[in-house]
């Protein structure tokens, strides 16, 4: 697998600058219409190379580990963004590939690619980048709406969490003054006038604890007690799906949504943290956080451990964890009980299942943040995100709601009963019931303690009205989601595929990309040593066709194959597709893949190219080419290969492979075009 590699901070912001030029619209962006009143909707991403949210009151997004995954969230609209959890084991060799959402979603991933500095700084990165992006106005974004939270989430044991190294981490968010300083400086000569923006350098005072599967619950009560008393963080603690126990979760995944082919070992349960131990640690952790001054809450969930019965996933892999539409069910199945023995006295953030049907009802229920994942990684890719603010506006348009609190009073008729819970007389129910139809300014003319009451009672009941439909909808059963990703019978080459580009918005790291070379045929030419002369034989016509041609770049992939899943071809676009190195050092590093690194510096004109493992170089200097591989260094004409060439050569001089390079570096580095490679 490529080495995911940091990338200079100056071509981050040139792309950044180049692809908004190009672009009218940068996924149809849901900016028009995504701020009532006051109040805020957190959206927020949960990346498998990337986590973000959005400002209406509750979402989130993909968890993030790169900075432009960040910027891709924020211009997609979340605006809470959940960090990449991040470990002390900061160096793990994960098979791959490690994402399969052909049907549910399954992963074997579950940790950073980055070391723990190189995280920090790819932070700091993509919150500079967003505050440039904001203060460049190239973008009409409401007053309020480009705030940005940043949640940190860190793993996965205490003593981890204690060492030098996350503890440097921890408080390089909280103080990231001298990162914020050294990439200021970096800033192009083009865009100076961003070098004097007040950055922020507290990126974050919040954390969410992500446990890993069979964390003990008295060592996950020590981290978060740790993390408030010595950090001073707000906290948010990662429950998982094993709290159900294993009747229950049994009855739901394979009984009631039909999931029969899907097992979760005895295993998980024996070993994790049971429903009254969780409901124990929560209390207790709630008072000291309340007597800290700090706040407190639980997510639901963290993925489902099962047993890995496929064959997309290595073999050495036992288990492998699930996400999706059954994790969605199980884990508001928690919130239901959570809310029935806790009331609303605790902040729930949400991730298992989101995406754009259910993410209305998941504001409706209070859930703050609401972070998606597994649906970002699916054809659309971030710019899915759009149909969440459509489907929830529309339902808060239905019901005459300016306000997301006055959604959840509206959502599903609960209010009076609410207000029954409260135990407010008649009258005084009548003349708040008149309110919620006729007032512009509900908390004032209610009152601010009366009104959260209301709005608090109200999302208890919310959350019955939901949850108690979810085993019964279809969209949640095997029946609706076990059709697969179409596949044609057809391989992908080097180059020409069907062009469907599907492969581009599923990367989770915005690794792929496009360039275009004119159609043309290239002959296949090899040139042999006679005498003082050279043989000449012509064995076939490469074609190019296609409008375009899909490329990577390895600095970014992390191989998980999840556009091998989405490909209608086989073989995969990360494996096969031309693959591109950020520097030199990359390139010769990662000496078993093929690929090309392309030098970005005009006056040099180099390429260099890998095919079946073997290296060839091309330089260009006033029309004069040296082409050097294996066995032979020789000069020629661009104008006249055949006719002009010259040197040594101890074995076949194949042309075929420089007429390929050449064409490749003029097409990555087509101005008119915006990658990675030329934003160098």
């Amino acid at each position: 697998m490529a080495e995911l590699s940091p990338y200079p901070f100056a071509a981050l912001i040139r792309r950044m600058f180049r692809e908004l030029e190009r672009s009218e619209s940068i996924f149809d962006l849901p900016i028009r219409k995504c701020f009532f009143g006051s109040e805020n909707i957190d959206l927020s991403v949960d990346f498998h190379g990337a986590r973000a949210s959005t400002p209406l009151g509750p979402a989130a997004g993909p968890q993030s580990q790169m900075a432009q995954n960040i910027v891709l969230s924020w211009l997609s609209g979340c605006r809470i963004m959940e960090l990449k959890t991040v470990q002390i084991m900061d160096e793990l060799s994960i098979p791959r590939p490690c994402i399969d959402m052909q049907t549910v979603g399954y992963n074997i991933e579950w940790s950073q690619e980055l070391k723990l500095p190189q995280s920090l700084v790819e932070y700091v990165k993509g919150s500079m980048l967003v505050e440039i992006l904001q203060a460049s106005g190239a973008l009409p974004v409401q007053p309020g709406y480009g705030d940005v939270i940043y949640d940190m989430s860190v793993g996965y044991d205490l003593q981890g969490i204690q060492t030098e190294e996350v503890q440097a981490f921890i408080k390089g968010m909280l103080d990231a003054s001298a990162i914020v300083e050294e990439l200021r400086a970096q800033i192009p000569d083009e865009f100076s006038q961003y070098r004097d923006l007040d950055f922020n350098t507290r990126l974050s005072d919040t954390l969410t604890l992500s446990t890993f599967h069979g964390c003990p619950p008295d060592e996950i009560e020590s981290i978060i007690d740790f993390l408030l008393r010595e950090n001073r963080l707000h906290c948010i603690v990662k429950l998982n799906p094993m709290l159900l126990g294993s009747a229950d979760t049994r009855s739901i995944l394979n009984d009631a949504l039909g999931y029969r082919d899907i097992r979760v070992p005895e295993s998980a349960f024996e070993r994790d943290t049971t429903w009254d131990q969780a409901c124990g640690f929560v209390e207790r952790l709630g008072n000291t956080a309340d007597e800290l001054g700090l706040g407190f809450g639980v997510k639901f969930t963290n993925t489902l451990i099962v047993e890995n019965r496929r064959d997309f996933f290595a073999e050495s892999e036992k288990e492998m964890y699930l996400s999706g539409p059954p994790l969605h069910v199980l884990a508001m199945e928690l919130v239901r009980r959570f809310r029935g023995h806790f009331g609303d006295r605790y902040p729930i953030s949400f991730s298992a299942g989101i995406d754009r049907n259910n993410f209305p009802d998941s504001v409706a229920i209070g859930l703050v943040p609401v972070t998606v994942c597994s649906d970002l990684l699916k054809p659309g890719g971030y710019a899915r995100t759009h149909g969440y603010f459509k489907d929830l506006i529309r339902r808060m348009d239905a019901v005459e709601a300016r306000t997301v609190d006055a959604f959840v009073l509206k959502a599903y008729g609960n209010a009076e009963a609410a207000l029954d819970d409260l135990d407010i007389e008649a009258d005084e129910a009548k003349r708040l019931l008149g309110l919620l139809s006729s007032s512009t300014d509900l908390p004032g003319d209610v009152g601010a303690a009366l009104f959260e009451s209301w709005v608090g009672a109200c999302r208890v009941r919310n959350t019955e009205s939901y949850v108690s439909t979810l085993v019964d909808n279809p969209r949640y059963s095997k029946r609706k989601n076990s059709k697969l990703p179409r596949k044609i019978d057809s391989k992908l080459e080097l180059f020409d595929c069907i062009t469907c580009d599907k492969c581009i918005p599923v990367c989770p790291n915005d690794a792929n990309f496009t360039f275009v070379i004119p159609p043309t045929e290239i002959p296949i030419l090899q040139l042999r040593r006679a005498g003082k002369g050279w043989k000449t034989e012509e064995n076939g016509i490469l074609r190019i066709e296609q409008k375009h041609q899909i490329a990577n770049f390895a600095d970014f992939c992390n191989d998980c194959g999840n556009c091998d899943v989405f490909c209608p071809e086989h073989g995969g676009p990360y494996v096969l597709k031309p693959r591109f190195f950020g520097s030199l050092k990359e390139f010769k590093h990662h000496r078993k893949l093929d690929g090309f690194f392309v030098d970005p510096t005009p006056q040099k004109q180099r390429i260099y190219g890998r095919f079946d493992e073997h290296q060839y170089t091309v330089e260009v200097n006033d029309g004069q080419v040296t082409y050097s591989g294996m066995g032979f260094r020789v000069r020629f004409s661009e104008d006249d290969p055949t006719g002009t060439i010259e040197g040594n050569a101890s074995t076949t001089v194949d042309l075929t492979y420089y007429h390929i390079m050449a064409l490749v570096r003029t097409a990555v580095l087509d101005p008119s075009r915006v990658n990675y490679v030329n934003s160098l």
